[in-house]
């Protein structure tokens, strides 16, 4: 089902910009210029705050009939943008302005024009994906559920995130998290977890971080998790128990290396296999439709890039083709 068709002048778009990412005035240009040729009435437009990343902004775009929401920003607008239509019948378009972009990425969306992203969200495709839903308890015991579309983490992951300079990020993009990574990780202590997945009988172990992905191609464009998809109903998880900055150098490479080059081929593949045991050691992979982790001291939480606070536990999942996100009418599968 395409976005375009015969003139429409009762459907409308609306926009929830970040006012710091955007340039607005050429943001309403290639908006107005793509909703003219797609024949839909003006669009809306709302602009997120601190007090509201977008969810809100999202929800009154709901209910003043919005057929299509745009989320002009970074990570975190759409992160927020996404929850609020999760379930509902409402398509979410990116104009992607952040440092990480990383949904963009992984849908093989346009990164850098504006115009490009505009004329997508008025004439392209809807395509379902799945959202992730976190359901944490805080560290003073508050219950709270959050979406996300791209990577919970918790632990030093999130520390990562929480220590990142945004002055640097606004300087020099994702490389703004390796300098956050060389102050944080040399005194990172690890931590001990309860872990189940899909139900099943508690496990344990002694880790650095967690991360549960909804898709496997992170900050840098680095393939972190090949087998991870968006539509597949399934959460990948990377328990991860490193030890000091040469052990997070060996998962660079092996993630850079074998991610990036040994996979592409057979006999990559084959030694990838080989070297599998002693990788688990450092890196263990999961797969599920869901996963419960039980803290045994309060660890930091992020999904998509926005710290959450402390939690003592959060509870994982999937929900399945949960979401319409507009993609190009001749977009690859991903």
């Amino acid at each position: 089902m395409t976005a375009s068709g015969p003139p429409r002048i009762d459907r409308y778009a609306a926009v929830v910009y970040n006012p710091i990412k955007v340039d607005l005035a050429r943001l309403r240009r290639s908006v107005h210029a793509a909703q003219s040729a797609a024949g839909w009435a003006p669009t809306l437009w709302f602009e997120t705050s601190a007090e509201d990343f977008g969810n809100e902004a999202a929800r009154r775009a709901v209910r003043r009939g919005a057929s299509l929401v745009i989320a002009a920003g970074g990570d975190g607008t759409v992160r927020a943008v996404a929850e609020a239509l999760r379930g509902s019948e409402v398509s979410l378009a990116i104009v992607p302005l952040g440092t990480g972009n990383l949904l963009a990425r992984n849908l093989q969306l346009p990164l850098g024009s504006i115009d490009e992203s505009a004329a997508i969200a008025f004439g392209g495709i809807d395509k379902p994906v799945d959202v992730g839903v976190a359901e944490m308890t805080t560290f003073d015991g508050r219950t709270i559920e959050h979406a996300f579309v791209v990577l919970a983490g918790v632990g030093l992951d999130a520390e990562m995130i929480a220590k990142t300079r945004p002055s640097l990020k606004k300087q020099v993009g994702w490389l703004a998290y390796v300098d956050a990574g060389a102050r944080v990780i040399p005194r990172a202590e690890p931590f001990r977890i309860g872990y189940s997945l899909d139900g099943r009988p508690e496990r344990h172990a002694h880790i650095s971080t967690i991360l549960v992905a909804n898709c496997g191609t992170l900050t840098g464009n680095m393939l972190f998790l090949p087998d991870a998809r968006l539509d597949d109903g399934i959460l990948d998880t990377a328990i991860m128990q490193v030890k000091g900055v040469r052990g997070w150098f060996r998962i660079w490479l092996r993630v850079m290396w074998e991610n990036g080059v040994l996979r592409r081929s057979a006999a990559g593949r084959e030694v990838i296999r080989l070297r599998e045991k002693g990788n688990q050691r450092m890196m263990k992979t999961l797969s599920g439709t869901d996963i419960r982790i039980r803290l045994d001291s309060p660890q930091p939480l992020e999904l998509d890039g926005d710290g959450f606070g402390m939690v003592r536990s959060v509870f994982l999942r999937s929900d399945p083709q949960a979401l319409a996100v507009r993609v190009p009418a001749w977009s690859p599968p991903v």
